[in-house]
């Protein structure tokens, strides 16, 4: 009986201290050699082809450090492009790995899609409006009796019906399959604003044949907190998406860019840096990768900061960083604990 007891206790010590092994997606993925990223059908800013035919934009790049991180190359991706209608679709069926795809984070997503949202958010933003200057209205309320296009299968739909029924103001929805062709309609007259998310409005506003003859209205009608999406029962591949965001993060706050990550590599001696970048132990090998994979993140894509800029902000979309600073900034980015 003793000798059972050891046993057992033996066993149970082994599958404790073990590491975890690779889970399917994650083996998937390694034996197509690529990530199959789920993203927009072309939004400035987040994920679009540039003219020589290479994905760019944050999403894009969000995808790129996921494929550095599984496969150690940041170029092994591809990129499926997809609609509102058929992105949750698409995850579910195999056909894409991972979702990054300006999808807000709602509780009846996370309850019945058979999907799993990843923490934490890679963006803070709101749904409002895009107007043309001659419609000559200013705020939201205004708006009583206006037509506004928006993409079908959205949230986007449930939120202008709630803040018009808030308001008690009258909305008709156009709703269309893809973006592109809510933008062409609003620009052939077919409807008087656009809503949407603030990124997707203010890379149209600066699509716009006359970028001065539009505006966006100054306040919001909801909230939207943008997050990756895996499909449910595989945990380690979740666990990779969610750490490989926060390494992004993570990075900003050590102070850590492609530039100079392989000199603080080599001359570092803060214990959580060393960490961090696979020195001291190996952070990878609960979820079946390498010591070295978060440096491999910054040193072929970057940190978050940096992307932030050259795709929203100062390069990019002309946004403000606001709730996308770190916490130590006053915003709401904050990687989890390393």
């Amino acid at each position: 009986m003793r000798n059972a007891i050891f046993a057992c206790l033996a066993a149970g010590l082994l599958a404790v201290s073990a590491p975890a092994q690779a889970g399917p997606t994650l083996d998937a993925v390694r034996q197509n050699g690529a990530v199959r990223c789920g993203v927009p059908t072309g939004v400035a800013g987040m994920a679009r082809p540039d003219s020589q035919g290479r994905w760019v934009g944050l999403h894009a790049d969000i995808c790129r450090a996921i494929a550095a991180a599984a496969l150690g190359d940041a170029e092994k991706v591809r990129f499926v492009p997809l609609t509102a209608q058929s992105r949750f679709t698409a995850l579910q069926s195999g056909e894409v790995d991972v979702l990054v795809y300006l999808t807000a984070l709602t509780l009846s997503r996370d309850a019945t899609l058979g999907l799993s949202i990843v923490a934490p958010p890679y963006f803070y933003t709101g749904q409002g409006f895009l107007v043309r200057r001659s419609l000559n209205v200013t705020r939201a309320t205004e708006l009583d009796g206006a037509t506004v296009c928006a993409t079908q299968g959205s949230v986007i739909e449930r939120n202008l019906n709630d803040f018009a029924q808030r308001s008690n103001i009258r909305l008709t929805t156009i709703a269309f399959d893809t973006q592109p062709s809510v933008i062409a309609a609003f620009f052939a007259g077919r409807c008087d604003a656009i809503s949407n998310d603030m990124i997707s409005l203010s890379a149209n506003r600066l699509a716009a044949p006359d970028p001065n003859a539009v505006m966006l209205l100054p306040e919001l009608i909801a909230k939207e907190p943008h997050g990756a999406m895996v499909r449910n029962g595989d945990v380690e591949w979740g666990l990779l998406v969610r750490w490989t965001i926060s390494a992004l993060i993570q990075a900003e706050e050590f102070g850590l860019t492609r530039e100079n990550v392989e000199a603080t590599r080599a001359s570092t001696t803060d214990p959580q840096v060393r960490r961090f970048l696979g020195l001291n132990e190996n952070v990878g090998a609960g979820i079946g990768l390498r010591d070295d994979w978060a440096f491999q993140v910054v040193r072929q894509v970057g940190d978050y900061g940096t992307l932030y800029e050259r795709h929203a902000g100062s390069q990019g979309l002309g946004l403000d960083r606001g709730l996308n600073r770190l916490w130590t900034q006053g915003g709401m980015m904050m990687s989890w604990l390393w």
